[in-house]
């Protein structure tokens, strides 16, 4: 629901990867943006009206993001299909942050898009590792990106792993992300990404930043 820049980018990548895609919104004017080329479904209407969901195939769907300009909208249609339709794989766009984060603990998995953005830009303002890359709706927990000293280049994965007492689910190396074994040697220029509790921030930025313990 919503075909505004994100809504018709989201169903042009999705039948760019062979994916039957409906798009609704209230403005016939906003099916534009999809281009000739779009072979899928446009609806006029709102995305929390039951007629206008069947129209647009909900009965057969296997997701359904709520993209557009409004909070109200987007999380009523969230909430109809997954309530009503039974579908589970939903997710709304939420442009106040707070009330994000309560609809995440409802189980409705939101995106907000003003804390997103600023948490895009204060990780690339403050030190690595001050704001998370991702966290999980109580904040608990997660994955950090953590700038390793350099004199850890040579050791492995697994010894990294075992100093800072976390997991370390993948590097990026040379902008491409890699999934490494414990074996897989650390190399110059890599970035460690940390998975871990809240309270261990500090401590497993510190052992990382800090030169390898010696035997």
């Amino acid at each position: 629901m919503g075909c505004g820049r994100v809504g018709s980018g989201l169903a042009l990548a999705l039948e760019k990867r062979g994916h039957s895609v409906a798009v609704i919104d209230q403005n016939v004017d906003a099916f534009r943006r999809l281009g000739p080329e779009f072979g899928g479904r446009t609806v006029k209407g709102v995305g929390f009206d039951r007629a206008v969901l069947t129209q647009a195939g909900i009965e057969q769907a296997d997701a359904f993001a709520a993209v557009s300009s409004g909070d109200n909208s987007n999380i009523l249609s969230a909430r109809v299909v997954r309530e009503i339709y039974g579908v589970d794989n939903v997710v709304a766009r939420i442009y106040d942050p707070g009330r994000a984060a309560v609809y995440e603990r409802l189980g409705i998995p939101t995106v907000a898009t003003v804390k997103w953005t600023t948490d895009q830009v204060l990780r690339r303002l403050l030190p690595e590792g001050s704001e998370p890359v991702w966290r999980d709706p109580t904040g608990a927990v997660r994955l950090i990106q953590v700038h390793a000293n350099p004199a850890w280049v040579g050791h492995t994965v697994g010894q990294m792993a075992d100093a800072a007492r976390c997991q370390l689910p993948f590097l990026q190396r040379m902008g491409s992300a890699l999934v490494p074994e414990r074996s897989t040697h650390f190399q110059d220029g890599d970035l460690v990404y940390a998975a871990l509790t809240r309270d261990r921030v500090a401590e497993v930025e510190s052992v990382l930043e800090a030169e390898p313990p010696r035997d």
